[in-house]
């Protein structure tokens, strides 16, 4: 069965835990490589990775304040 986002790229803001941690993985079992941020739960969100990475997916995490435009 083809992936219907394979070969796309999704952002993924607040994806180290709860919904958005849930939406990455969502995201990268169908087929997208993952870059998902992350506030202040850098364990979280490295757990979130090696959770894609061990099913087959691509993924990375960056800490990112979207709340603040100059961080």
């Amino acid at each position: 069965m083809a992936q219907k986002l394979s070969g796309k790229i999704a952002l993924v803001t607040g994806g180290s835990r709860g919904i958005g941690a849930a939406s990455a993985k969502a995201l990268a079992a169908d087929g997208a490589t993952v870059a998902l941020s992350y506030n202040a739960s850098a364990a979280g969100a490295n757990a979130v990775v090696a959770d894609i990475i061990a099913a087959g997916g691509k993924a990375v995490a960056f800490q990112a304040d979207q709340a603040d435009a100059a961080r």
